[in-house]
């Protein structure tokens, strides 16, 4: 007879660590999106030198966009593709390996520079392809198609990190090209879509335990294809053509449409709980940034690395941010609920998105905002790795 996913689970007798994959991978995506700025920071300043082929720009980059995310979306989709398809989780030391593939490619990258050319690419793109793998097995035997859009994002953010470690080796500097510029569209695209099952899901069902009357538009109605499908054409033609007469214009509808989408999920009547509010906060985040980068192109395009980190250090960092604490709450046996610490941690990645864009004006914000960032990640991994690293607490009787 089968295991459940509890018993296969109560019956590893490794480390708790490996018993879920949320666990590994929010807690050391955490930790070296943590360790990964000062690192950067002192790069760039010249106190140390990479002993990568990157350019310290194009590393920092690399890493936030492919390191950080791809092990966040790996913690994400092995936690949650379970419960979609009705599949046994990875757990063990299976789990375990693909943890390691996963922390070899940050390896490889950050001494590409003594590796064989191209040896970083490949050592890199493993991890994605081999998860890719584990999520569509998952899909077909659990026979859920639905997901399977899922499953052709992470394909593409896998392409785009090729793409950006072909730009690497050409042109030596890749935090501006194409990869970056498809690797960003389709994180965003993620937000979107995953976004908007679980925020709308999520506030309803607070409201309801609430005894309030207001509703949330349901997820994925007419309106919210329609906003999708515009997304996708939008997003699509930023990254292959950004200065293309017209995108500046089409990024700023974009941001009217996803702010008439938010709208309906009444994000307002959710302030008393930050665990749930912060979720709305963050994809509010994916209109400002398209607003941002809509009249940066609009304006010569003077601005456009402070507006791509409106999404990528902002709607990208807050909503995993969001993401983790939660899910770990949840799968840990912990009330549903922000303590101070928690708050500490939003609002300490919600100043450095702003420190992050001031230092465009003020170059003393970058290192505000990357202090701002360290206490963000390293919060969690402080506040929530001992949960991560604990077998969570059966229920008694």
């Amino acid at each position: 007879m089968a295991l459940s996913s509890s018993e296969q689970m109560r019956r590893w007798s490794g480390p708790a660590l490996l018993s879920y994959g949320f666990r590994p991978f929010f807690l050391f995506g955490a930790l070296w999106a943590a360790l990964a700025m000062p690192v950067w920071i002192a790069a760039l300043s010249g106190a140390v030198e990479l002993p990568s082929r990157f350019d310290p720009v194009t590393w920092h980059a690399h890493e936030f966009l492919f390191g950080y995310l791809g092990a966040i979306l790996a913690g994400f989709l092995l936690t949650a593709v379970p419960n979609w398809t009705g599949r046994l989780p990875l757990v063990g030391w299976r789990l375990g390996g693909l943890f390691a593939l996963w922390g070899a490619g940050r390896l490889a990258v950050l001494f590409s520079a003594s590796l064989p050319l191209g040896g970083a690419a490949a050592v890199d793109l493993a991890f994605p392809i081999v998860l890719g793998g584990v999520i569509l097995r998952e899909i077909i035997s659990g026979q859920n198609w639905r997901n399977l859009i899922v499953l052709a994002m992470l394909a593409v953010f896998t392409l785009a990190n090729g793409v950006f470690h072909l730009e690497a080796l050409v042109d030596g500097f890749a935090a501006q090209g194409l990869g970056l510029r498809l690797g960003l569209a389709t994180s965003v695209m993620m937000i979107v879509v995953i976004g908007g099952r679980i925020v709308p899901s999520f506030t309803r069902n607070w409201l309801v335990k609430q005894g309030s009357d207001v509703r949330p538009a349901p997820p994925m109605p007419r309106f919210d294809k329609f906003v999708l499908l515009t997304t996708v054409a939008v997003l699509l033609l930023w990254s292959f053509w950004p200065e293309e007469a017209g995108v500046d214009g089409l990024l700023i509808g974009l941001a009217l449409l996803h702010v008439a989408r938010l709208w309906r999920w009444k994000g307002t009547h959710t302030l008393a709980e930050p665990l749930l509010s912060v979720l709305h906060a963050s994809y509010a985040l994916i209109p400002l940034g398209a607003l941002a980068l809509g009249v940066s192109i609009l304006g010569g395009g003077a601005r456009q690395a402070a507006a791509q980190h409106i999404w990528m250090a902002g709607a990208i960092g807050a909503m995993t941010l969001a993401v983790m604490t939660r899910a770990t709450l949840g799968h840990t046996g912990r009330a549903l609920k922000a303590d101070g610490p928690t708050l500490a941690i939003y609002l300490s990645l919600f100043g450095s998105v702003i420190a992050r864009w001031l230092a465009g004006e003020v170059p003393v914000f970058l290192e505000i905002s990357a202090v701002l960032w360290v206490a963000a990640f390293g919060g969690f991994a402080l506040c929530y790795g001992a949960a991560l690293m604990r077998p969570k607490p059966r229920k008694e009787g």
